[in-house]
Parts: structure tokens; sequence; C-alpha cells
């Protein structure tokens, strides 16, 4: 399993550096998976989903900016500017089309990309996404606190300072709580997260979270456009995420032509940490009748 995530690689992409973890066979169709934002990296999210799917697809898994190995980077980094950036890193690949993989904030952005750019994208998993959905709980107090200067940046130093409080949250988090496999390991990754924020001067929220949201309503909301999302599209929502609705996702997965949910049970919003081998199940099985390969 940890082998392929032995040897990363750093590009220098849309400004700034990215890491880029890379395995599978070569000619097989490429895939491209998406983390989620705040403490999620590449190799966390994903550290048993991509080894085996990199038994018959050609994987590519990256921290997004400001995560894990991609930093330093400057400006202010939204769905519009990271959409840039994959088609960028995808020129720079010489992938012509590839199939997405995302979690969280990584599903939406992946969803917000086969939007713009279903040229270039074979197939889309969306486990949970972000930003398909016109308002949020507490939407006036939660935009209110985002703005609220160096709020952000001090939660980032407690979260460093503090490692007891990232464990008890992510513990937390988990559907089996103490009993997650890896837990370890995910704890260690979280926590080192932590404190790569905070020596980077970076807030606790990505600026994808933090410039989706409006006073009144999400500044980013794809559900209107979700309609003409034309390419193969699977959505995946933990039973028991306490994140995003399964309202929101049954209305997503109403509006898109052919698509389909699965829902995980006893699984939270980072399903791929609380039940990695049905997400890699449903990945072979979805991506083997959309691109014609490792269904098995």
């Amino acid at each position: 399993m940890s082998g392929f995530f032995d040897a990363p690689v750093v590009l220098h992409v849309g400004g700034g550096p990215v890491r880029l973890f890379r395995g599978g066979p070569v000619g097989a169709p490429p895939l491209l998976l998406l983390h989620g934002a705040m403490l999620d990296t590449g190799q966390g999210v994903w550290r048993r989903v991509a080894p085996a799917l990199a038994e018959a697809y050609d994987v590519h898994v990256i921290d997004l900016p400001r995560h894990g190995g991609s930093r330093p980077w400057k400006g202010v980094l939204d769905d519009e500017r990271l959409g840039r950036l994959l088609e960028q890193l995808l020129d720079v690949l010489g992938l012509p089309r590839v199939g997405l993989l995302g979690l969280s904030m990584g599903a939406g952005l992946a969803t917000s990309f086969a939007l713009r750019r279903p040229d270039r994208v074979s197939a889309l998993l969306a486990i949970a996404p972000g930003g398909i959905e016109e308002r949020r709980p507490a939407q006036l107090t939660t935009w209110m606190m985002l703005r609220t200067p160096g709020l952000l940046r001090a939660c980032s130093w407690i979260l460093a300072r503090f490692p007891g409080v990232v464990r008890r949250s992510m513990i937390g988090s988990l559907s089996a709580g103490e009993r997650t496999p890896d837990l370890e390991q995910i704890l260690g990754l979280a926590a080192q997260e932590a404190r790569a924020k905070h020596v980077h001067g970076e807030r606790a929220l990505d600026d994808w979270q933090v410039e989706a949201y409006g006073p009144r309503r999400m500044r980013l909301n794809l559900l209107p456009l979700l309609p003409r999302l034309s390419v193969p599209t699977l959505w995946v929502r933990g039973g028991d995420d306490p994140l995003v609705a399964d309202a929101v996702m049954r209305e997503a997965a109403a509006v898109v032509p052919g698509s389909r949910l699965v829902t995980i049970p006893d699984a939270g919003h980072i399903v791929t940490y609380d039940r990695p081998e049905e997400v890699i199940a449903l990945a072979r099985g979805f991506l083997g009748a959309a691109l014609g390969r490792g269904s098995t």
C-alpha cells in the first residue's frame, strides 16, 4: 500500500508547486484524485484507494495548493483559479482527458471542472461534494465568522499548538472512532498538516471554502448548472455524513442525466477513511462501466 506514495515529484504549475504521486500501468486510462479541505492531503485521504485503483489505472494523486507538499502559494485560491490549475496540470502531464475522483472540496472542484471542460473529463466520481446547494445551515453566522479578521489564522495556531484538539476532532468525525483502520497514520498526517498551515501563515479553512460563502446564499452553487453535466457521474455519500445532507445529494443525482447516488452505511464525511474497501469496490465498478477497465 505504501509504495504508491514513496516517490512523489513536485511540479511547478499555475504559479506554485504541486506535489504529485503517480502509479499504475503505462497506457492505462488515467485518473486524477482530489482530496478535501482543511487538514486533508492526497496521501491521507487516498491512502488505501489510490494503490488499489493503480492495479488497473494510471492513477495521479496531488496535494492541492496549501496542502501537503504543495507549498507555498500566493493569492486567492478560489474555484476559478483552482479550475485553471487543473487544466494546466493536465497539459503538463500530457493528459487530454482524465477520470476525476474527488472528496468534499475536491469533489466540488472536480464537478465544477467537469461542467466547465467536459471534453477533458472521461468520468466523475464525487464523494460528498461541496458547492452544490444554495444555502448552508447558519449561513449568515458562518459568513460573518469567515470574515472576522484574524480568526481563521488563530484557528490554525490552535490546531498546531494543541495536537490533542486535532486528535479528538478527527476521532469524533470517524464512524469507527478509535477502531478506524490506520488511525495513527491518519492522525499523524493531520497533525503534520496542522503544523504546516501555521508555519506557512495559512488560514485553517481553504480559500475555496471561504470564497464560496455569501451572507444570504452560497456564492458557489453548481446546482442550477448540474443538468448540463454530460460526463458519466457517480455520487457517493456516507450515511452518517454531518456536513452534506442526503437531500442535497439526492437532488444532485436527480438533475444530472444518467447519474446515480450510492449511500455507504456506517460512514461519515471522509468515506475513504471509514469504508475504504467499499469506496474501492464502487470505484472499480463505476470506472469499469464508464472506461471499460478495472471492474473486477
